[in-house]
């Protein structure tokens, strides 16, 4: 049986190959972001900034009942359409699921290859902030 998060990857991975070239694909993901719900200013705080970000990103998590949910925003468009895409993908979930569940699916849509460093370098902190959490929560569990 397939679980939330794959049918969420293959969902957006779904959505992704609506798009022929990536102009369309950068406006979608830029979309993304513009629909991400806003964050409470109460989450835009030190603690939860997320470092190696050129320009300013949070991640907010909760757990609760076994789930992990994710809150985040960015003052960057395309950052921000980032952001929507993993808590898309891994909100909602366990934390065995987030931990089963790599970044793959980025491949697949093609979006490493087209960030430039930066990007990409904090999509890299973004990704590995919420297997973190993902493994806090974890812990946290079996106590």
């Amino acid at each position: 049986m397939n679980s939330n998060i794959e049918i969420r990857v293959k969902e957006l991975i779904s959505e992704f190959n609506q798009f022929k070239d990536w102009e369309d694909r950068y406006k979608y993901l830029i979309q993304l972001g513009k629909n991400l719900s806003p964050l409470p200013e109460d989450y835009r705080i030190d603690k939860n900034l997320i470092k190696g970000c050129q320009s300013k990103a949070w991640l907010h998590a909760e757990f609760k009942d076994g789930i992990v949910n994710f809150h985040g925003d960015s003052e960057a468009a395309i950052v921000k359409g980032i952001m929507a895409i993993a808590l898309k993908v891994y909100s909602g979930s366990s934390p065995d699921e987030i931990l089963k569940t790599g970044p793959g699916f980025l491949e697949e849509i093609g979006l490493r290859e087209h960030l430039s460093m930066s990007r990409s370098n904090g999509l890299s902190s973004l990704l590995k902030l919420i297997s973190t959490y993902a493994i806090v929560f974890k812990n946290m569990e079996s106590k």
